[in-house]
């Protein structure tokens, strides 16, 4: 077994993949209208769906906006370099909401963006050995 996907509803797609695609780099690897259920599914990702976790945009045509509620915690991105990350998602348009620094409790280096739906993605600078 692997882990395939995790699925996030989002209320406007288009937004929703130019954030993926162009502000954290990663492809559209596709997407499927489902006229007859009014909803719409996109797959991104950084390498093919074969082999690697991928994220699965669903838009329900007729949700305008989700509450991302108290159970949601956040998608994790390994980077090699943590403060050129967060300077280019800022570049690119999109929202640090934690900058670069250890984490609380411990030495790993963190730090956090938002969507625009208001989901959280942590970044993870890559450990060097």
């Amino acid at each position: 077994m692997r882990l395939l996907h995790t699925m996030l509803r989002v209320g406007d797609l288009d937004r929703a993949l130019a954030f993926y695609t162009e502000v954290l780099g990663m492809r559209l690897l596709r997407r499927q209208d489902y006229p007859e259920g009014r909803f719409t599914l996109a797959f991104v990702g950084y390498g093919n769906e074969a082999d690697t976790a991928v994220l699965e945009l669903t838009h329900n045509w007729d949700t305008a906006a989700y509450e991302p509620g108290n159970a949601y915690g956040h998608i994790a991105i390994e980077t090699d370099d943590i403060v050129a990350t967060c300077e280019a998602v800022r570049a690119r348009g999109g929202k640090v909401v934690r900058e670069p620094g250890p984490m609380k409790h411990g030495t790993t280096v963190i730090a956090f963006v938002e969507d625009p739906d208001g989901y959280k993605i942590e970044f993870i600078q890559k450990h060097t050995q």
